[in-house]
């Protein structure tokens, strides 16, 4: 099979002709007809994942057909229409147990800890826990992003998060992830404020549903106040109040697109544009600067949502925990949505209340898919985009 292949962390990957995968006991292999191009995948070939081993097959959310059935799997024939979860899971440990498979203990990932779908064909494992059904209504590159950014935010923002309508959203970083959380966010009746550096991808955000923008400047690390630029009240609650705060009004819009805000004034300018800060915020990227950021924009008793991957071999961040003890806020994590959890959200898709279709804006040949993978570093795609191992 055709397959894109690195052989070094951090080289550009090339299409190479590999084995055909065999469908192991209890498992699948699926014909791959789309595969979403994701951060999560940059992060493998940069070296940030122990799991990963040379060489390696990228890609980890993806729709297909059956294509072989292994010994054992029962309810799914050749040629159905499918997909999985980013998180294979066992079925049998303690959280799975529980119904979260998405944080198994056993788990298998595709893309990590075995070859992935930027190829012609992928296995799945354990098929009986992990292999979804898809309704004919979703086409397959719509499936292939719900496996990881869509089902992530979906969970992250519904169930971790805890959304209920009316409430303010705060979405920093609108990548696949994060414009996948603006749009629920929208659809669940929230009000939403949608952070990134790029204009194309709030002027996606605001397609989507968004009620005000805000374009940041690119900073290499977070500022968290330091003692003396607070007061007494302001350790208690977290709020800095030195220096001046810019208008709101030369920041904010939805009309058009924002004039760049410093980094360090983005909890400040969410505050006052929600009346008191997000009740929901999420780090929709994954940096020391969205992470404290997401968390400093959030009123008391708040909560906020770590989606965006920070690997350790990147550094831990700066959390602001007196910002955290002082408003009393909860800090989440969110991994990816366990395959029994599918349904409804398939349902939501079918019926035309979420439509991730919206946020496809590239369409990649296998050929395409190893330099754009390389290149999103530097150059990340405004909205999602997906490969057509096919051609």
């Amino acid at each position: 099979m055709r397959a894109v292949i690195f052989e070094a962390f951090g080289e550009v990957p090339e299409v190479r002709v590999v084995p055909e995968p065999e469908a192991p006991a209890g498992g699948v292999v699926v014909a791959v007809e789309a595969t979403g191009l994701c951060r999560s995948d940059w992060h493998a070939l940069a070296g940030h994942d122990d799991d990963v081993q040379l060489p390696h097959v990228p890609g980890h959310e993806f729709a297909g057909r059956v294509q072989t059935i292994g010994s054992g799997v029962t309810g799914f024939e050749v040629g159905q229409r499918v997909t999985a979860p980013f998180v294979y899971a066992c079925g049998v440990c303690g959280p799975c147990r529980q119904g979260n498979g998405q944080v198994c203990l056993d788990q298998r990932q595709p893309g990590f800890t075995r070859w992935g779908s930027f190829a012609e064909y992928v296995v799945v494992e354990r098929a009986a826990v992990n292999l979804v059904a898809l309704p004919d209504e979703v086409p397959m590159p719509v499936a292939a992003i719900l496996g990881c950014r869509f089902g992530t935010s979906f969970r992250a923002v519904t169930q971790v998060g805890r959304v209920r309508a009316g409430e303010w959203v705060a979405v920093h970083g609108c990548g696949g992830v994060g414009l996948s959380a603006v749009a629920i966010a929208v659809a669940a009746g929230a009000r939403v404020l949608a952070v990134d550096v790029s204009p194309r991808a709030l002027e996606l955000a605001l397609k989507l549903g968004a009620e005000a923008v805000v374009r940041t400047e690119v900073a290499s690390r977070p500022r968290i106040p330091a003692p003396g630029e607070v007061d007494a009240l302001a350790l208690a609650v977290g709020v800095a109040i030195g220096g001046q705060s810019t208008p709101v009004a030369n920041l904010l819009t939805t009309e058009g697109t924002p004039d760049p805000t410093p980094s360090t004034a983005v909890p400040h300018l969410i505050q006052e544009l929600t009346g008191g800060g997000a009740h929901l915020s999420l780090d929709a990227l994954g940096s020391p600067e969205t992470c404290a950021n997401s968390i400093q924009s959030l009123r008391p008793r708040g909560r906020h949502v770590q989606v965006g991957l920070l690997p350790p071999t990147l550094g831990l961040p700066a959390v602001p925990m007196h910002t955290v003890i002082g408003r009393e806020l909860e800090v989440l994590g969110s991994h990816g949505l366990a395959a029994h959890a599918y349904p409804q959200l398939l349902a939501l898709v079918a019926a035309g209340r979420l439509d991730p279709a919206a946020m496809i804006t590239t369409r990649l040949t296998l050929d395409e898919a190893g330099p754009a993978l390389a290149a999103m570093a530097e150059r990340p795609p405004s909205g999602v985009a997906v490969i057509d191992p096919r051609t």
